[in-house]
């Protein structure tokens, strides 16, 4: 199985070249810097590709492609978002006209304004959105789906693991002390998803000889409390910190006042309510095999402090 992936520099980007690396596929890597660490790609070969330019003039010959490059920020310039998750999107279907695409998008494309209670696949894309970075990844899958000749697109919530720049940094800008403000009660459930998991579903994606076609929801086996998330993602960071909850109710005026603020809109709808996904489809469908949420203890420092 030849491949490419796109944000290979990224998070889940890495993990699915390393993945596919592991696994004895020819990899093209493709990100925006000049230059990618080896091992984070697992080897494989690396070009430079700003995906929000133009689409490529010598695509290598591949039968899949990966797409996980994207702008994953809620609080970033609209413009900047649409151009890197619709235009870039866009780019990246031109340049590989007879390839498979896997599009990895997010569970974000759920209705924000309910809970999310194992949700399944038909319950999204909706007409409402609290940020253009969800609704640029609804418009994107949207644009795969219509244009590729082959197209699986997945949904995972909440990705974590070893070198998660996003989920982890986001929260402890929220440390305060020994005291970490989150929204709601801490008692609601959420599905997560283990980068290892995710890339895992993107090779089955690639390579499945019976889905042509179709979206998917990616997570861990369970869902965990918020509560329970939020320790451990701060046990995991070695954080000697513990979660304090606000109500919605308290932070919802200071959200629209503060938009793109830390604790905006959409941050508490992503916290004060359910965030669930059915699995069903992802494991009789493509044979996804969902683990168990755990966070690893935190990694020592190479030398001894002196």
């Amino acid at each position: 199985m030849r491949l490419a992936v796109t944000g290979a520099t990224g998070f889940v980007g890495g993990a699915v070249c390393r993945a596919a690396a592991a696994a004895g596929w020819p990899v093209t890597a493709f990100g925006r810097r000049a230059a990618a660490d080896a091992r984070h790609v697992g080897g494989a070969a690396y070009r430079a590709w700003d995906i929000t330019a133009a689409k490529l003039a010598d695509p290598p010959d591949v039968d899949a492609v990966v797409h996980c490059a994207a702008a994953a920020t809620d609080t970033g310039v609209a413009r900047e978002v649409w151009r890197t998750n619709l235009l870039g999107t866009h780019h990246v279907l031109a340049s590989f006209p007879g390839a498979r695409i896997v599009h990895v998008s997010s569970a974000s494309v759920y209705d924000p304004y309910r809970p999310t209670v194992r949700a399944k696949e038909h319950e999204a894309p909706v007409s409402r959105y609290l940020n253009a970075y969800a609704a640029a990844k609804a418009a994107a899958e949207q644009l795969v789906l219509v244009i590729a000749r082959e197209a699986i697109v997945l949904r995972p919530h909440a990705v974590h693991g070893a070198g998660d720049p996003t989920l982890l940094p986001r929260l402890l800008e929220n440390v305060r002390g020994n005291r970490l403000l989150v929204p709601g009660t801490g008692r609601v459930l959420v599905s997560m998803t283990a980068v290892d998991s995710l890339a895992r579903a993107c090779l089955l994606a690639a390579a499945t000889e019976t889905v042509r076609s179709g979206v998917f929801n990616i997570a861990d086996r369970a869902p965990v409390t918020i509560d329970w998330a939020v320790r451990g993602l701060l046990a995991s960071a070695g954080v000697p910190a513990r979660p304090a909850y606000v109500p919605a109710g308290l932070l919802s005026p200071l959200a629209r006042v503060f938009p793109r603020g830390r604790l905006n809109r959409y941050v508490i709808s992503q916290f004060a309510v359910e965030r669930t996904l059915d699995l069903t489809a992802a494991i009789d469908r493509l044979g996804f095999e969902p683990v168990p949420t755990v966070f690893p203890p935190p990694v020592p420092p190479p030398f001894p402090p002196s």
